[in-house]
C-alpha cells in the first residue's frame, strides 16, 4: 500500500495515499479498532449536513472566503449522497469519546475532497484546512451533542413514528374488525368476564398511541441544539450572526425547526435530551413487548392452547415436529424490545457519566439509541405487513370458550348476591355444566331473565 504523510501536533502519520481521511482519524483507527463496530453513516450524514450549514453560515459572515466555502459545500454535497462512504470506518469506542475523532473524520474526509475540487492534492491543508475551515466557528463540544440531536430527530420522524403509526392503524382496522366477537378475558391467566375481541385490540392500539405520543414528546426536546456553544458554551470563536446564519441553513438542509437552546451550557453538560429518547423507546418496547406476549398466548396452540386467534403462517416451525408453525413474528419483536431496553440501560449509564462541560460517552449514546430506532422500525413496519394485517379470529374456539366460562356468573350478583353467585359458578366449574344450565337446575330466576343476564353481548358492552 502506498502512504501519504500528514502532520498533527504529535509528529508525522502514515495515512493510505488514497485515504481521504488524515491524521487524526487515523491515529483513532491505529489504536482504537476493538469491536467492529463502526460509527452509523446517519450520524456522518447529520454531521456533514451541519458541516455544509456552516460553511455557508461562516461565508454569510464574511469569515470565510466564497472559493473555500463552495468547495467545502460541493465536497458535504458528496459525502451526503454516500460517495465516500467508505471513509467513515472508526470504531464506536474510541477517544475523544465527545466525538472529536468523529467530527475530525468528516472535517478531515470533507477538506481533502475540497482541495481537490481546487486543484489541489489530498493533504495541501493550506488549501483548505480540517480544523480552519470546515470546523471553522465550531468545536467538538457543540457540533457534537447538536448532531446527536438532528440525527435522533431525523431518524425518529423518518423512520420509527411512520412504523409506530402503521401499525396503530393495522391495530384499529381490527379492533373495528373484530368488535362484534365476544370472547372471555382473562386476568392472571384465568377466566374473566366476557369482552370483545375488537375491545381487547383497541387496548393494544392505544398502548402504541399512548407510546408514540411520549417519543413526540421526546421528540420535540430534541430541537433545541447548542450550536455555536463552540469550547465550552461561550461561543468562543463564533458570534451571533453565524449561529443565526447557521440555524437557518440547517432547517433548509433538513425540512425541519431547529432552534438554538436558551441555554448552551446545559445542552453541553448533559445528555438529558437523549435520555428522554431513551426513555420513550423502552416504553414502546415495553408496550410492544405486551401486546406480543398477548398474540402468541391467543394464539397458542393450535389445539393445546387458547386458540382464539389465528396467526398468519411464514415459515415451518420445527426442525423434526412436521407441521409445527411458531408465532415468529411477535418472538421476533419480543427479541428487539429486549434488546432495545437493555441499550437504554447503557443510555442511562453513559448520561450519568458526564462530568462538567461535557459527557465523554456520547458516541455509546448515539449508537444505543440510532442501533434501538433502526431494529425497532425495521422490525415494527415487517410486524405489521406479516403479522398484524393477517390476523384472523378463531370463532369456533372463541364461541366454545365463552360457552363454558364460569367468570360470566359476575352477572348474577346484582339479583343473587356473591355468595350465591359464587356456589353457581363453583358448581359449573366443578360438574362441567355452563352457568345457565346450573341455575336452571336451581331455579334461579326466570329463563326469560337468565337469558337477558347472561348475555355475553350484554356484559361485554362498553364504549371502545
Amino acid at each position: 500500500m502506498e502512504y501519504r504523510v500528514d502532520k498533527d501536533i504529535l509528529g508525522e502519520v502514515k495515512v493510505p495515499k488514497d485515504a481521504y481521511w488524515g491524521s487524526e482519524t487515523q491515529r483513532s483507527l491505529n489504536n482504537f479498532s476493538v469491536s467492529g463496530i463502526t460509527v452509523p453513516l446517519d450520524i456522518i450524514y447529520a454531521y456533514t449536513t451541519l458541516k455544509k450549514a456552516a460553511a455557508i453560515a461562516n461565508m454569510k459572515d464574511g469569515k470565510l472566503d466564497s472559493k473555500r466555502a463552495n468547495a467545502i459545500v460541493r465536497a458535504c454535497n458528496e459525502v451526503l449522497a454516500h460517495k465516500f462512504d467508505g471513509q467513515f470506518k472508526l470504531d464506536i469506542f474510541q477517544a475523544g469519546g465527545a466525538g472529536t475523532c468523529i467530527n475530525m473524520n468528516v472535517n478531515e474526509v470533507v477538506a481533502n475532497r475540497a482541495i481537490e475540487i481546487l486543484g489541489g492534492k489530498k493533504g495541501q491543508y493550506k488549501l483548505v484546512h480540517p480544523n480552519d475551515h470546515v470546523n471553522m466557528s465550531q468545536s467538538t463540544n457543540d457540533t457534537m451533542p447538536s448532531t446527536v440531536h438532528i440525527t435522533l430527530y431525523l431518524a425518529i420522524r423518518d423512520q420509527l413514528l411512520p412504523a409506530l403509526h402503521k401499525l396503530e392503524s393495522s391495530l384499529q382496522k381490527k379492533s373495528d374488525g373484530f368488535k362484534d366477537i365476544v370472547k372471555e378475558g382473562r386476568t392472571h391467566l384465568q377466566d374473566a368476564v366476557p369482552m370483545t375481541l375488537g375491545q381487547e385490540f383497541s387496548g393494544y392500539r392505544w398502548a402504541v398511541t399512548n407510546t408514540t405520543r411520549m417519543l413526540t414528546d421526546a421528540q420535540d426536546r430534541l430541537l433545541d441544539i447548542p450550536l455555536a456553544g463552540t469550547a465550552v458554551g461561550t461561543e468562543l470563536n463564533a458570534d451571533d450572526r453565524y449561529a443565526k446564519y447557521a440555524i437557518i441553513e440547517l432547517n433548509k438542509l433538513t425540512k425541519s425547526k431547529f432552534r438554538i437552546t436558551k441555554n448552551r451550557y446545559a445542552l453541553m453538560q448533559q445528555r438529558l435530551e437523549e435520555l428522554a429518547v431513551a426513555d420513550a423507546l423502552k416504553e414502546v418496547s415495553t408496550a410492544l413487548n405486551k401486546i406480543c406476549n398477548d398474540l402468541r398466548l391467543l394464539a397458542s396452540g393450535p389445539r393445546g392452547g387458547f386458540g382464539e386467534i389465528i396467526l398468519p403462517e411464514i415459515l415451518p416451525g420445527s426442525s423434526i415436529m412436521p407441521g409445527k408453525i411458531n408465532p415468529s413474528m411477535p418472538e421476533m419483536i419480543n427479541m428487539i424490545c429486549q434488546r432495545v431496553i437493555g441499550g437504554c440501560t447503557t443510555v442511562t449509564e453513559a448520561a450519568n457519566g458526564g462530568q462538567l462541560e461535557i459527557n465523554v460517552f456520547t458516541p455509546i449514546i448515539i449508537y444505543e439509541l440510532m442501533f434501538s430506532i433502526n431494529i425497532l422500525s425495521k422490525g415494527v413496519n415487517t410486524f405489521t405487513d406479516k403479522c398484524v394485517d393477517g390476523i384472523k379470529a378463531n370463532k369456533e374456539n372463541i364461541t366454545k370458550h365463552v360457552e363454558m366460562n364460569v367468570s360470566i356468573a359476575t352477572a348474577l350478583t346484582p339479583y343473587i348476591g356473591y355468595a350465591m353467585a359464587s356456589q353457581v359458578a363453583r358448581k359449573a366449574y366443578a360438574e362441567g355444566k355452563t352457568v345457565k344450565q346450573v341455575c336452571f337446575e336451581l331455579n334461579i330466576l326466570s329463563k326469560s331473565q337468565l337469558d337477558k343476564i347472561l348475555d355475553p353481548k350484554r356484559e361485554a358492552k362498553n364504549t371502545a
